[in-house]
């Protein structure tokens, strides 16, 4: 699948000054609607969250502290954050000086709203609070038993099928996720977590399909809603979830989470043993 994205004015994939003072004005917004063009279906809710493991800042002392946290970006903005000005914009707070915790989470939060034009949540954490613990995710891991003749790496959605026509319902995931920037290339991996109600999927079929996403160039949100897409287009289930947990890159991990009912979702948002 072609790269539609208009991504002339993007920092990423440029050489970049490297800010130590608060500089709001390095966050740059992409429109969801570029990468959505493609899409058999974007009816879904959902969200993104993206986990900060690298802010550091200076207390009002002068003295250097650090901390983590997340952002939660609600699926029905119009716009994403770029991941690397996100990055910049993060390290801009390294030699600044900040009364508290609750100032910085203030201050991300205005930013971000303004350049998004949404509500996001922002929540810091002291790095001694165990805020994003490690936990194993529910589900039948299809890579280990996956059985495939003549495997592809291109991008090919009519390889989703069913395994007969039993109803059932179910969670699936895969630790094989791997795609490609959409601007410089650079490989991003992930484990996909899968629930559905609907005629059985047949897991060899859906293995094979993430295979071919391994060219694939997207940003992490579309990918989770390609994914999406694709299955719900091809396999009709009902309640479909789908959630990418992307390994971190540059101190932050990103995670799309794509549902029909988010009041009716069976997978736990989590951070995985990769994370």
């Amino acid at each position: 699948m072609e790269n539609s994205l208009n991504t002339e004015n993007l920092v990423l994939g440029k050489h970049t000054r490297y800010y130590e003072e608060y500089s709001p004005s390095l966050l740059q917004p992409i429109l969801r609607s570029q990468g959505r063009q493609s899409l058999k279906l974007n009816k879904f809710q959902g969200f993104d969250l993206w986990r900060i493991y690298e802010l550091t800042y200076l207390d009002s002392l002068g003295i250097p502290r650090t901390c983590w946290g997340c952002i939660k970006v609600d699926a029905q903005s119009d716009f994403i954050v770029e991941s690397k000005s996100l990055k910049l914009y993060l390290g801009s707070f390294t030699m600044t000086k900040f009364g508290s915790l609750d100032e910085i989470e203030k201050i991300i939060k205005l930013d971000l709203d303004e350049v998004l034009k949404t509500s996001v949540s922002v929540k810091l954490y002291d790095l001694e609070t165990c805020a994003f613990p490690l936990s194993a995710p529910e589900g039948t891991l299809i890579d280990k038993d996956a059985v495939v003749e003549n495997i592809s790496f291109d991008y090919n959605p009519s390889l989703l099928k069913f395994d007969g026509n039993d109803k059932v319902e179910e969670i699936l995931r895969s630790n094989i996720l791997r795609t490609l920037c959409p601007v410089t290339s650079q490989p991003d991996h992930a484990s996909v977590i899968i629930s559905y109600q609907g005629r059985k999927i047949d897991r060899n079929s859906l293995f094979a399909y993430l295979c071919s996403l391994r060219r694939h160039q997207g940003f992490h949100e579309q990918c989770a809603e390609l994914i999406f897409s694709d299955i719900k287009t091809i396999l009709k289930p009902r309640n479909l979830t789908v959630m990418a947990c992307f390994t971190r890159r540059g101190g932050i991990d990103i995670n799309p989470f794509r549902c029909d009912d988010i009041n009716d979702c069976k997978v736990q948002i989590l951070r995985t043993f990769r994370q």
